[in-house]
């Protein structure tokens, strides 16, 4: 899968602090600061924001807050101890998700207040009256109150320690809490996912057989506790109002697990790596499901106790015939578990029984080649084939009803990611990022049900449905260096992005898209005042106001009750559930300070 790593600027690089404010269209106002500096053997950084708007949907209003320090301590030269501490609330409306057919008549769900003043092509979402069983209501989005009151909180500390000019040991310590309360579409999901993390490691570099070597050798172990009520949806007049409890999931997790990898300079040209990760995930729960009609309540009880040991090796190299040209080649494992709640949600979106899910593994081929010619220009090609074994894929009902994950049995994912940076004149820079990714399932037979009529459907050679083949990123933008502009840039980017299919049969896909942005900025020294810097930006996005589907949720593939055939395109246009519309033509604009 891959990784994002997001990095704080330390108190060393901000040295003072810094306001700042962004303002653009539908509401949209972000207000924040940030302040750092090192005073003897502390170093701290400070960032806070308040982020709100009124969304560009209806019912898509929001606001979050969020606080990251990052602070230092280095009593001594060898010993170094770092806090990180990050609190993010979210309060957000949530518009419904529309079915393809819904989506071309209103993408924006615009004048869906109430069902007796809907607009052509608002989602009605199907509560029942009474919240338990029986007779439904369809109501819009703002008459069902949908929405999310999330909150995550991370509290972690390391302590670095030198153990000689060669070697560092490193201990780490982290608590990261996710609160959640999301009264949205059918069901409402309230809980919380305490974890608690100990990680510690060691770097050293030394040789091996004559040849400078890095080692690092790392244990880790985690604990996750969860307790999440499920409950239906009931109308509420524009409040998120519960009805009757379906579902109470009551588990842990634990995961053992460690990593080891060396880095050998095998010559001038050559370089390898050589990797080792192991996971012994434990997970334990009860979920107990409730279903009601006219005799009462009726309760069943699902007990998981899961145990899945995954080993990862991994082999690389890296060849440098000369200084423009490098190649990269590598074979690596990799593998995923399911989490407890995966375990407990059905093909028909509610809770009870999926504890048949299997942990997903894969193994994967890259080979690649970088070359930069000049210190200009930069372009690298990579290709990649990977077969994974039990893929987890997550699929939604339609309906509003909680989403669901399955195996696929054999499945493999391969294409070419290229990329490029040129600075082909004084000031001026082009960007290059595309991708072509094609997945498909080499071994899946798929049940469908439909009353009293099953069938089975071989899905062997068909897409994996929610992964567009083609992804394109292009920049071209100009900066000013010297001379009384000096600052002063521009650039314009287009993104562009296949169609894609959004179910295992392939029988629909959601059009690709193709927008435009747009961006001019400027940021100059000051002088003569507190303030050191000024920094200012407008920016035009989607500048030609394409209609487009930013997300599309895979929808289960169905059958015909009359006919026992699978249903067509025509019958999943027609689901509600899955269509979220991106946005339109949009202007934003933003002002910093630096002290």
């Amino acid at each position: 899968g891959g990784a994002l790593a997001f990095r704080t600027r330390t108190g060393r690089e901000i040295d003072g602090f810094e306001i700042g404010t962004d303002a653009g269209s539908f509401g949209y106002l972000s207000n924040y600061f940030t302040v750092g500096g090192v005073s003897g053997p502390v170093e701290i950084s400070l960032f806070a924001s308040d982020v709100r708007a009124n969304g560009y949907q209806d019912h898509s209003a929001y606001d979050t807050q969020t606080i990251n320090l990052l602070a230092s301590y280095t009593p001594t030269p060898d010993n170094r101890f770092t806090l990180k501490v990050i609190n993010n609330p979210l309060q957000a409306n949530l518009p419904a998700r529309s079915s393809l057919n819904q989506y071309q008549i209103n993408p924006y769900q615009r004048g869906c207040g109430t069902v007796a003043t809907a607009a052509p092509g608002c989602t009605l979402t199907n509560l029942f009256a009474n919240g338990a069983f029986g007779r439904t209501v369809g109501v819009t989005a703002t008459e069902g109150g949908f929405g999310r009151d999330d909150r995550r909180t991370v509290v972690a500390l390391r302590w670095e320690h030198d153990l000689d000019a060669q070697t560092t040991w490193r201990t780490q310590l982290g608590f990261d809490e996710r609160n959640f309360d999301q009264p949205f579409y059918t069901s409402a999901v309230r809980g919380s996912y305490p974890s608690l993390t100990l990680l510690t490691d060691l770097t050293r570099r030394y040789d091996l057989m004559g040849l400078p070597a890095v080692g690092y050798v790392a244990f880790t172990s985690e604990i996750l506790d969860n307790h999440v009520t499920t409950f239906n949806r009931a109308p509420g007049a524009g409040r998120p109002a519960l009805g009757a409890l379906i579902g109470d999931l009551r588990g842990d997790q634990t995961n053992l697990g460690g990593r080891a990898r060396t880095e050998v300079a095998l010559s001038d040209q050559w370089s390898g790596l050589l990797g080792l990760s192991a996971t012994n995930t434990t997970i334990t729960g009860r979920n107990s499901a409730y279903t009601y009609s006219e005799a009462g309540r009726t309760a069943s009880v699902v007990d998981a106790a899961r145990s899945f040991l995954n080993v990862a090796p991994e082999l690389a190299v890296v060849y440098r015939p000369r200084d423009a040209w490098s190649v990269r080649g590598r074979v690596a494992t990799g593998y995923a578990t399911p989490t407890g709640s995966n375990l407990f949600v059905t093909s028909a979106g509610l809770p009870g029984n999926n504890t048949q899910l299997q942990a997903q593994t894969n193994l994967g081929f890259d080979l690649g080649v970088d070359w930069t010619p000049v210190d200009s220009l930069r372009i690298s090609l990579t290709g990649f084939y990977e077969f994974f074994r039990n893929e987890l894929l997550s699929q939604s009902p339609g309906g509003g009803r909680l989403s669901y994950f399955i195996n696929a049995p054999a499945s493999e994912h391969r294409g070419v990611e290229l990329g490029g940076d040129w600075a082909f004149a004084p000031g001026w820079r082009g960007t290059l990022a595309y991708s072509f990714d094609d997945q498909i399932y080499t071994r899946f037979t798929e049940l469908l049900s439909a009353g009293a009529v099953t069938a089975r459907f071989d899905r062997a050679g068909k897409s994996i449905p929610g992964v567009p083949a083609h992804q394109l990123l292009a920049r071209v933008g100009y900066d000013q260096v010297g001379g009384p502009l000096d600052g002063l840039g521009a650039f314009v980017e287009t993104v562009v992005q296949d169609g894609v299919l959004i179910d295992n049969g392939n029988r629909l896909r959601t059009p690709g898209y193709a927008i435009l942005n747009a961006n001019v900025h400027y940021a100059t020294a000051l002088t003569g005042g507190y303030a050191k810097r000024l920094s200012l930006y407008l920016e035009v996005r989607n500048l030609l106001d394409t209609t487009y589907i930013a997300s599309a949720l895979n929808l289960t593939s169905t059958l015909s009750r009359t006919t026992g055939l699978e249903n067509g395109a025509a019958t999943l246009a027609g689901t509600a559930g899955s269509i979220l519309a991106g946005a339109p033509r949009n202007v934003v604009g933003g002002l910093k300070l630096a002290f």
